[in-house]
């Protein structure tokens, strides 16, 4: 079931785990051994997750790899369907060989 206007990944640790725990992202980027910039572009939502990010999330904050990645395409698939016009695309039609 897809969900309505899922969080980017970045407001997900933002509001999950930075704030309610004090945590700054300049922590959790040397707990992550990525530089705080890099998590900054996530947190700000101007980066995704890639499957790097990914297994260091999965390590540091637990929850699956794979549950992170989900996210990042939950949130991709959303703003997609909300600015990709399908109009001018065409159904291919296979004949059975």
């Amino acid at each position: 079931m897809a969900m309505h206007n899922p969080p980017h990944p970045g407001e997900f640790i933002r509001e999950v785990y930075l704030e309610p725990f004090e945590i700054t992202g300049r922590q959790l980027a040397a707990k992550l051994g990525v530089s705080p910039s890099t998590l900054t572009r996530v947190l700000n939502g101007s980066s995704g997750i890639s499957s790097e990010m990914a297994l260091r999330l999965s390590k540091a904050l637990g929850r699956s790899p794979e549950s992170w990645l989900k996210m990042q395409d939950n949130y991709d698939l959303w703003q997609a369907r909300k600015s990709v016009n399908l109009d001018a695309v065409e159904k291919v039609e296979f004949r059975a060989a």
